[in-house]
C-alpha cells in the first residue's frame, strides 16, 4: 500500500468525521439555550412560536414605518429581503439597493402574504435546529437529564378483543411484549439508553425514561400499533348523505377538534358496517389539517389489516420525489387485497392511521403481488410509519398518562469534575509519551487524538448516547490506544538499538509488533461484541463505545503511525529516530 494512498484515505477520514462532527460542536459550543430548547419543542409549540415573533415583527416594522417609510430595514428582519427581491422580480419591478421598510412592505400584496413570510422563515430555523440535534452526540439521563414517561396498557379493551377475560399469564404476555417492541422502536442502535422496565408488583403501567430534550411527537409516533393502520374501501353515497346531515345539523361538531358524534346520526344514513373517518393533511408546520369526512366500509372484505404487512421500507416516487411507504404483504394479505381492489376498480381506497384518513387514491385496476406504494406522508412521517411497522403490533393499546421532565442524576459540578478529569488524564498520558519517547511521543499523542477523533464521528453518525458507562468505554480506549503505540515503540527501540537503520527499524519493530496488537484487539472486540449482544442499556452503551474506540485504535496505531513515522524518514529525511533517551 503506497503512502500516498494511506495519506489520502486518513485525510478523507478526516474529513468525513468533521462532516459528522460538526453538528455536534455547534450545538454544544455555539447554539443558545433559547434555541436548544425550541429544537425539543412539540408542533403546535413551534407553530405559536413562529406566529408569535411574526406578529411581533410586523409591529415592529408597521411602528417603525408610521415613524420613518425610508427607515433602512433592521438588520434583524434582513431574511425578508430574499423574498421581497423574487416577489419584485415577479412583478418586474428593480430591486431597491438599499432596502427601506417602506419597499419591504410594497413586496408584498397583503399582510398576510408578510406574516407568512416571516413565520416560514422561524418555522425553518426551528426545524433546522430539530435536524440538527438529530445528529449529534446526546447526552444521558445521568447526565443532562431527560424525560420520564408512564405509559398504560389499556387490558379492558384487549380483554374485548380477545373475547374473554385475561388471565394474568395473557397479561404479563402482552406488557412483555409491549415493551420489547417500544425497546426496539426506541432503541434501535442500543445505545440510547433508554429505561423501560413494568410497575413493580406487574401492574399495568410501563416506565419509559428517555434522556436529553425529549420531543413529545417523535414518542408518541412510536407508540403507534401497527394494527391501527387499514386500507379502507370508502362508500362514495354514504359520505355524502353523512356530510349533508352533518352540515344540516353543525351542533353535531365540536368547533374545537372537528370530531364528530357519531352516535347522533341515524342508522339509515351511518348504518352498521360504516365508520365516519376524518382525513387531515399536513399543513406547513407538519400539524393535521382538516381536509374532510369519508365514510369507508369496514367488513372484512373491505378492509385489509396492517397486521399483513410484513416488510415496510421508505424510498421516493421517481416522478414527484416526494416520500413514499412501500409495503410487502403476507401471502394471505396479498390474495385478499388482489380480491379486494379486483371488485372495488373506479372506487377511492383510504390510508386509515390511528383512526385517521392520511391518504387516498382511486383504483384503477385490481393490484396482484402483494406490493403496495403509499404516498402522503412526509419524509419524516414516513420514517416513523416504516419503523413502527418493521417492529411489529403492540398487543395491547397504550394510553399515556404522564410526561414529566427529570433532571441529572449528577449536579453540574460533578459532570465538570468528571471533564476536568478526564481531559487532565488524556494531558498526562499526552505528557508521559513525550517524556519517555521523545520526538515519537509527538507521533503517539497525534495518533491518540486522531483515535478520539474518530471514536467521537461514529457516535455522532448513530446518534449515540454519552452516558458515564459511555465515557468509562472512551477512557478504556484511550489506555488500549496508547498500550498499542507502547508497543510498537518497544520494539523498534529493540530493533534501533541493535544497530539496524531508522527506516529498518520501523519496518521490522511494525512487523513484530503487528500480530500482538491484532491479537489483543481482536480478543478485546470479541467480547465487547458478545457483551454488547447480550447486555442491555447502560452496559451495552459501554460495550459498543468500547468496540468502536478498539477498531479506531487498530487503525491509528497500526495506520496512521506508520505513516508519521514515514514522513519523518521519506520526506524530513532523519537520519536518527527521536525515541529514546540511550546515547546510540
Amino acid at each position: 500500500m503506497s503512502k500516498r494512498f494511506r495519506l489520502f484515505t486518513i485525510l478523507i477520514l478526516l474529513g468525513v468525521g468533521v462532516w459528522f462532527l460538526y453538528p455536534t460542536v455547534v450545538w454544544y459550543f455555539f447554539t443558545t439555550k433559547p434555541q436548544q430548547q425550541l429544537a425539543s419543542s412539540s408542533l403546535e409549540q413551534i407553530r405559536d412560536f413562529s406566529v408569535a415573533h411574526a406578529q411581533a415583527d410586523l409591529k415592529d416594522l408597521q411602528t417603525l414605518y408610521a415613524s420613518n417609510p425610508k427607515a433602512v430595514l433592521p438588520s434583524k428582519l434582513s431574511f425578508l429581503i430574499p423574498v421581497a427581491t423574487r416577489n419584485y422580480n415577479d412583478i418586474k419591478l428593480p430591486a431597491p439597493q438599499v432596502w427601506t421598510v417602506g419597499d419591504v412592505f410594497k413586496a408584498f400584496t397583503s399582510q398576510d402574504d408578510f406574516l407568512i413570510a416571516v413565520e416560514d422563515h422561524y418555522r425553518n430555523e426551528a426545524f433546522h435546529l430539530k435536524n440538527m440535534k438529530s445528529h449529534i452526540i446526546q447526552l444521558g439521563l445521568d447526565l443532562s437529564g431527560g424525560m420520564s414517561i408512564i405509559l398504560k396498557a389499556d387490558l379492558k379493551a384487549l380483554a374485548v378483543k380477545k373475547g374473554h377475560p385475561l388471565t394474568e399469564q395473557d397479561k404479563s404476555d402482552a406488557i412483555g411484549r409491549a415493551i420489547d417492541i417500544l425497546k426496539s422502536r426506541i432503541d434501535q442502535f442500543g445505545v440510547s439508553e433508554p429505561l423501560i422496565k413494568r410497575e413493580a408488583g406487574g401492574g399495568d403501567r410501563i416506565y419509559v425514561e428517555l434522556p436529553g430534550e425529549v420531543d413529545p411527537d417523535r414518542v408518541n409516533s412510536f407508540l403507534r400499533g401497527k394494527g391501527s393502520l387499514t386500507l379502507s374501501i370508502v362508500d362514495d353515497a354514504a359520505t355524502n348523505a353523512v356530510n349533508q346531515y352533518i352540515a344540516a345539523h353543525p351542533e353535531l361538531v365540536d368547533p374545537v377538534t372537528q370530531k364528530v358524534n357519531v352516535k347522533a346520526i341515524p342508522a339509515d344514513i351511518l348504518p352498521a358496517g360504516l365508520a365516519l373517518r376524518t382525513y387531515y393533511k399536513k399543513d406547513r408546520f407538519g400539524l393535521d389539517q382538516f381536509v374532510n369526512r369519508q365514510v369507508v366500509k369496514t367488513d372484512d372484505k373491505n378492509v385489509l389489516d396492517g397486521t399483513h404487512i410484513q416488510q415496510a421500507i421508505v424510498s421516493r416516487d421517481p416522478v414527484t420525489n416526494q416520500p413514499t411507504v412501500n409495503f410487502v404483504l403476507d401471502s394471505v394479505g396479498a390474495s385478499h387485497f388482489f380480491q379486494m381492489t379486483q371488485a372495488n376498480v373506479g372506487k377511492t381506497m383510504a390510508v386509515v392511521l390511528d383512526h385517521k384518513i392520511r391518504a387516498g387514491a382511486r383504483i384503477s385496476e385490481a393490484i396482484p403481488g402483494g406490493s403496495v406504494q403509499v404516498t402522503g406522508f412526509d419524509q419524516t412521517a414516513a420514517q416513523d410509519l416504516a419503523v413502527t411497522l418493521r417492529t411489529g403490533a403492540l398487543p395491547v393499546s397504550l394510553i399515556v398518562e404522564s410526561y414529566t421532565s427529570v433532571g441529572s442524576t449528577l449536579g453540574q459540578d460533578a459532570i465538570n469534575a468528571g471533564i476536568n478529569a478526564s481531559m487532565w488524564g488524556l494531558i498526562l498520558v499526552g505528557f508521559f509519551m513525550l517524556a519517555y519517547y521523545k520526538g515519537s511521543g509527538i507521533n503517539a499523542d497525534l495518533a491518540l487524538i486522531i483515535n478520539m477523533f474518530l471514536v467521537m464521528a461514529v457516535l455522532s453518525v448513530f446518534n449515540m448516547t454519552l452516558t458515564l458507562t459511555s465515557i468509562a468505554g472512551l477512557v478504556l480506549t484511550v489506555g488500549i490506544s496508547v498500550d498499542a503505540n507502547v508497543i510498537i515503540f518497544e520494539r523498534i527501540k529493540e530493533e534501533y538499538w541493535s544497530g539496524k537503520s531508522p527506516a529498518t527499524a520501523i519496518d521490522i519493530g511494525f512487523k513484530r509488533a503487528f500480530w500482538t496488537i491484532m491479537d489483543s484487539h481482536v480478543t478485546a472486540l470479541i467480547a465487547s461484541l458478545f457483551l454488547s449482544l447480550l447486555s442491555k442499556g447502560a452496559v451495552q452503551g459501554f460495550a459498543v463505545t468500547m468496540a468502536v474506540g478498539l477498531i479506531s485504535s487498530l487503525f491509528t496505531s497500526l495506520f496512521v503511525s506508520r505513516l508519521i513515522f514515514d514522513f519523518e524518514i521519506d520526506v524530513l529525511k532523519a537520519r536518527r529516530l527521536s525515541i529514546t533517551w540511550r546515547k546510540m
